[in-house]
């Protein structure tokens, strides 16, 4: 019986050893993969220069017209200009190990929303009246980490937990992101 025992035991090893080593890897090449990208963020932002200054950029795949912008290497800096810090906030939205992580998406939505609002050629002002359009989503944000915030510093009060222990017990820890993505829909 001792000797099923220990096969058992070192079999779950195995397995055990075997899932955190793919665990570990598929880890290193999503770092890996987020690291490069931060790195050649300089060189996302200058794209734009590699834009002509006219009004109609003709490339292989598509063609821009900038319509109201005058050129499109005017139109390109400024869609690089919004692009770069939402793909900023979105991977710090999705690395971020704290409990008020949410709160990223209020910015995130602010850019998203300057970005839809930058291909609509009837608008005559970029950024102007975005904060109308926010509100429904920090009437949500900000009251549930104010009431995670409160629980937090109530559970402080009556019970002997650091902070890192509750921040632990308080965040939702999907495995993948497209995990993290589901908890919101």
């Amino acid at each position: 019986m001792d000797k099923l025992k220990q096969k058992l035991k070192e079999r779950t090893s195995k397995n055990l050893n075997t899932v955190k080593k793919s665990s570990n890897k598929k880890g290193f090449i999503v770092g890996s993969i987020l690291a490069t990208i931060i790195a050649i963020s300089p060189y996302l932002f200058y794209l734009h220069e590699s834009v002509p200054t006219s009004q109609v950029w003709d490339t292989f795949l598509f063609t821009y017209n900038s319509r109201s912008w005058g050129d499109a290497n005017l139109a390109m800096w400024i869609l690089t200009g919004k692009a770069l810090p939402l793909l900023f906030l979105i991977i710090w939205f999705f690395t971020c190990r704290h409990w008020w992580y949410h709160a990223i998406l209020v910015p995130i939505t602010m850019y998203t929303f300057q970005i839809f609002s930058f291909f609509n050629s009837e608008l005559q002002y970029l950024d102007q009246f975005q904060l109308i359009y926010l509100v429904p989503i920090m009437a949500i944000i900000i009251p549930s980490i104010y009431l995670i915030r409160a629980q937090m510093f109530n559970k402080i009060n009556y019970a002997d937990k650091t902070m890192e222990e509750l921040e632990a017990e308080f965040m939702i820890k999907p495995t993948t992101i497209w995990g993290k993505i589901k908890q919101y829909f």
